[in-house]
């Protein structure tokens, strides 16, 4: 029977309860009791299993101390007790993208030249827009989003400076680079492009237009308690790993295998370490 190691924190915005570690099997089921006052709680468990994905739930605790945490229909429970303890005010918003915070990165040099096109694609028409247009939109949209330095062409600017309308988000521009390494540090670096008071940078590639909000929100929020994330979705394809004469070395288990979209969000000081450290 496989075992699920779980670690579990509950807050609210007065207490903490204790983290604890529960290992717990498929047909079992876990019911933490707590001592706490009738406010909404967090629940946040998270899981080092690669057949278990972090899971999280938030509920009401009106009037029952009890909740359970993870079942299924044959369950045995197992009851534990937590005790809760005041936290600082500022600990609990640790994990709170605040508004006007993130500095987007929006990269728009790319020539795409795989693409064959007469353009690069993220300025082809979709549904009678720039491709590029859509993620613009998007981040323009998030409140957490205090600018948008978009790094293009200078002649392709007018495409974003149209679409800016009465967004709150600034627009700002800074020049491409020979690789896409090189356009993220023109966009940091452009003449203050980043905002100096930004908590996070987020970088996205303009030529994904099917970002969601929903999910930026997740990744921003992943990035601020992490230092840095990145949107990822399992793979579905068979992976297969070969030598240098194409010959078969082994099937990869798509379990342990992401595969990376963005945006890509990193705390501003960070990413400006990791800058200094390859171009020493």
């Amino acid at each position: 029977m496989m075992r699920l190691f779980w670690l579990v924190s509950l807050r609210n915005s007065h207490h903490s309860l204790v983290q604890s570690r529960y290992a717990v099997a498929e047909s079992e089921m876990v019911v933490v009791a707590f001592q706490a006052p009738p406010v909404p709680f967090h629940f946040r468990l998270s899981s080092p299993s690669p057949f278990a994905f972090p899971i999280i739930h938030k509920f009401p605790n009106t009037g029952g101390h009890t909740a359970t945490i993870f079942s299924n229909k044959n369950a045995k429970p197992r009851v534990s007790l937590c005790s809760a303890q005041a936290q600082p005010a500022e600990e609990q918003a640790s994990d709170v993208v605040r508004d006007r915070s993130v500095s987007v990165v929006l990269l728009a040099g790319g020539q795409g030249k795989r693409m064959g096109a007469s353009m690069p694609k993220q300025y082809l028409p979709l549904l009678g827009q720039p491709i590029a247009l859509f993620s613009f939109y998007t981040f323009a949209h998030m409140v957490e989003v205090k600018e948008i330095i978009v790094v293009c062409d200078p002649s392709y600017k007018d495409i974003f400076e149209d679409a800016k309308g009465n967004f709150q988000a600034e627009l700002k521009f800074a020049l491409p680079g020979k690789e896409r390494q090189d356009s993220v540090y023109n966009g940091l670096q452009e003449c203050a492009a980043v905002d100096p008071n930004s908590e996070l940078v987020c970088i996205h590639d303009s030529a994904r237009p099917l970002v969601l909000s929903v999910d930026v929100k997740k990744v921003l929020k992943d990035g601020l308690l992490n230092g840095a994330a990145v949107l990822g979705v399992p793979v579905k394809a068979t992976i297969k790993e070969a030598n240098s004469e194409s010959f078969v070395v082994k099937t990869l288990d798509r379990k342990t295998l992401w595969e990376m979209q963005t945006p890509q969000v990193i705390k501003p000081e960070l990413l400006r370490k990791g800058f200094e450290l390859v171009n020493r």
